[in-house]
């Protein structure tokens, strides 16, 4: 592990079923599954935080390089959808067996900006970390603590 690693801890409260603690610094997060999955639905569940990682570093980036470039944005909002597909459904996937997740993301971009700063923006959006974590190979090493 590297010394810019992200170090988050997850537990269960045994407070409901699926109902978990996660910390991270000094924030303090609950973590649940909606009812209709046999959560409790006292906070969001995982793939609503993966969503909210990237919304906010979409957002983040765009107004880092916004004001880095002056750029009249005004606001940004991001909003996204997680589902799950039928692989032979996807014309532009490579795989075709099996499901894929597919992750909608509308950005809408508020201010006196013309067409071409508007797409420069995607683009960049396009670049956040996190959507390049998510775009990239991932390896996800386990193992059991003694």
């Amino acid at each position: 592990m590297n010394a810019q690693a992200t170090i988050v801890e997850v537990e269960e409260t045994l407070s409901g079923r699926y109902v978990q603690a996660a910390r991270t610094g000094r924030h303090a997060l609950t973590v649940d599954e909606p009812q209709a999955l046999g959560g409790d639905d006292a906070g969001p569940g995982p793939y609503e935080y993966l969503l909210i990682g990237l919304g906010a570093c979409t957002s983040m980036t765009l107004r880092m390089y916004a004001t880095m470039k002056q750029l009249p944005l005004t606001r940004v909002r991001v909003r996204l959808s997680h589902h799950r597909i039928h692989a032979r459904d996807c014309a532009d996937c490579n795989s075709k067996d099996g499901k894929v997740d597919e992750i909608f993301r509308e950005i809408t971009l508020e201010g006196d900006l013309s067409a071409q700063q508007r797409q420069r923006l995607l683009e960049i959006a396009n670049r956040c970390p996190v959507h390049q974590t998510l775009t990239s190979e991932i390896k996800i090493r386990s193992s059991l603590k003694e």
